[in-house]
């Protein structure tokens, strides 16, 4: 498929039966340098990708252990705690040696869903792209609830393609994609390699939890690439199973491509406009105006006044002088601090604040008006 030779930025989702050996409960250390070695070929050309993995609680169980047993809340919180540090050094061992760093990002869902949080975490994703280390995302087990979780690393992989704006996320699985039914019960179980949307009859083809390490089935795989899919990003479900999965995608191994039904940056500047309420007013100069129905960011030397009762992350509307919309975007200041900044240049900010945070508003989180794009 060329949906893994297209993308600019791959979410890979690696779960616990790929990472850890069902005979000694140890990583897989010859699958994951052939994984390594794979991404590895992909960021040569140009790509970029970050790895959310599964492993935590399954090393855990080993070092501490638990056995195959059903653990409760408390044990699973205490399997991750101690397993977490065995994941990590696994991705260490197999990625060092091809000149690549690594680096542990651990989330809640406050993290995905808390506009303020969400700005914080994809900005530190975001750096250490630009640094050209590979983010190893997991979900922070030791604090976790059953009542707040994302309940498996599928739907968190989603999350995490949403938020850094992929363009494709890859789900390695036990099967090669997706089947009119389960092909392990049914031999007339034909497999689908192109999913336009998913609906009654898509799901209808979902099965369960497959046994294992794993917690996740099609099912999860179906919701996982129903939220990419929203985000303006593909989905790609395959068998993790082999060796260079990625490689073997693109030399024509089977596996099922979710298709989007917009852009990542589309659905984004979509979720700004119509989806949140904003929570103040920020009144810009004749300059700024123009900057920003050009495609800029809203810099604070051009802002004039600022309104409401809004935080970090909140969503406020952007007028002109005369108070037309320009648009809808997301503080990366709260009130207070933006007030202190009105008029500054950016190489003054850190001084008036002890921070800075660059632009009041990015031209990446904001969704102009329609009438001012019908005029752009």
């Amino acid at each position: 498929m060329n949906a893994i030779g297209d993308a600019r930025l791959i979410v890979v989702k690696v779960g616990s039966a790929l990472l850890v050996r069902s005979d000694t409960g140890a990583p897989d250390q010859a699958w994951l340098s052939d994984f390594a070695a794979d991404a590895a070929r992909l960021r040569a050309r140009g790509q970029r990708m970050l790895v959310v993995s599964s492993g935590a609680v399954a090393l855990g169980r080993g070092r501490l252990g638990l056995g195959r047993r059903s653990l409760s809340l408390a044990e699973k919180q205490a399997a991750a705690a101690a397993g977490q540090s065995l994941l990590m050094r696994a991705w260490e061992e197999v990625f060092e040696p091809l000149g690549i760093h690594v680096a542990q990002i651990l989330l809640t869902p406050d993290d995905t869903e808390v506009r303020r949080r969400f700005l914080n975490a994809r900005d530190t994703l975001e750096t250490l792209l630009e640094l050209e280390a590979v983010p190893v995302v997991n979900e922070n087990d030791t604090v976790g609830t059953e009542e707040l979780r994302y309940g498996d690393n599928d739907r968190l992989a989603a999350r995490v393609a949403q938020m850094v704006g992929a363009d494709l996320l890859v789900l390695l699985s036990d099967i090669d994609g997706l089947y009119t039914a389960d092909p392990r019960r049914d031999p007339a179980a034909v497999h689908v390699p192109v999913v336009s949307e998913i609906g009654a009859e898509i799901e209808s083809m979902a099965g369960g939890a497959n046994p294992g390490h794993g917690s996740g089935g099609m099912t999860t795989k179906l919701a996982a690439a129903r939220i990419a899919a929203s985000a303006g990003c593909a989905t790609l479900v395959t068998l993790g199973r082999r060796s260079s999965p990625l490689r073997a995608v693109e030399e024509g191994a089977r596996a099922t491509l979710f298709q989007p039904r917009t852009t990542p940056a589309a659905a984004y500047k979509a979720w700004i406009a119509g989806s949140l309420a904003t929570r103040g007013a920020v009144i810009v100069d004749d300059g700024a105006a123009a900057a920003l129905r050009a495609g800029k960011s809203l810099l604070a030397a051009g802002v004039r006044e600022v309104r409401g009762r809004f935080g970090k992350g909140d969503a406020v509307v952007v007028r002109d002088g005369a108070g037309r919309e320009i648009g809808r975007g997301l503080a990366r200041y709260d009130l207070e601090d933006a007030r202190r900044i009105i008029g500054l240049r950016s190489d003054a900010i850190e001084a008036a604040l002890g921070y800075g945070a660059g632009p009041l508003i990015h031209a990446d989180d904001l969704a102009l008006a329609p009438s001012v794009r019908e005029t752009a």
